[in-house]
């Protein structure tokens, strides 16, 4: 009897730690799989960043890209304002050189290349040059023109980001739930490349698969 009852008490406590062993395996299995299983909405992360940049990327937790978005944004801000600035002085010189009106002479602070009296035919009648009257016309007017493009340039770019930004925020969340198996391995060794008449040194990549 006292053998009997040795046997039940020794089968209880293997089934009872068998038991435990299980749960706890159980345990770790659901809180990897918790951690590894952090999904996001596509939908709802580009909805966010079309409202405000970097809601998005804020949505996701991809927090280091938010002052990558602004600084972004900032540099091509500058862009268009610096560039619109002087579109508008060179705008402004070309209409006060053609004006004939000897008050508005704003272009003798962006002209200075040469003197007012070879090429001004308002301020020096007397001694301007035809020529070079023509070529300062040209001259303010490619400058015109240049700051013009690299204006509109600036602006086309503030929407391209504007759609990066986005597009950012929308993959970011659709690869939210990619898994990489633990099992891949992708390694780099140094190798010999035979050649005719001497040996040269390679690299070669192996990618190894672990079922």
């Amino acid at each position: 009897m006292k053998a009997g009852k040795y046997i039940i008490i020794i089968v209880l406590l293997q089934a009872l730690l068998y038991q435990h062993v299980v749960t706890a395996q159980d345990t770790t299995i659901v809180t990897k799989k918790n951690k590894k299983t952090v999904q996001f909405i596509p939908m709802k992360a580009t909805m966010l960043s079309a409202v405000l940049p970097g809601f998005g990327q804020i949505y996701n937790r991809k927090y280091w890209k938010i002052p990558l978005v602004y600084a972004g944004f900032g540099a091509l801000g500058y862009s268009v304002g610096f560039n619109a600035t002087y579109y508008n002085k060179y705008v402004k010189a070309y209409q006060d050189f053609t004006d004939k009106i000897p008050q508005t002479a704003s272009y003798l602070k962006l002209i200075r290349s040469m003197p007012p009296s070879s090429y001004d035919p308002v301020l020096f009648p007397d001694t301007y040059n035809v020529s070079n009257e023509q070529w300062v016309k040209d001259g303010l007017l490619r400058q015109v023109d240049y700051f013009k493009k690299y204006r509109d340039l600036s602006i086309i770019g503030i929407a391209g980001w504007y759609l990066v930004s986005i597009l950012d925020a929308n993959v970011d969340a659709s690869l939210s739930d990619y898994d990489i198996s633990e099992n891949i391995n992708l390694t780099f060794a140094p190798m010999q490349v035979p050649c005719y008449y001497f040996t040269g040194v390679g690299m070669s990549i192996s990618l190894k698969i672990n079922f």
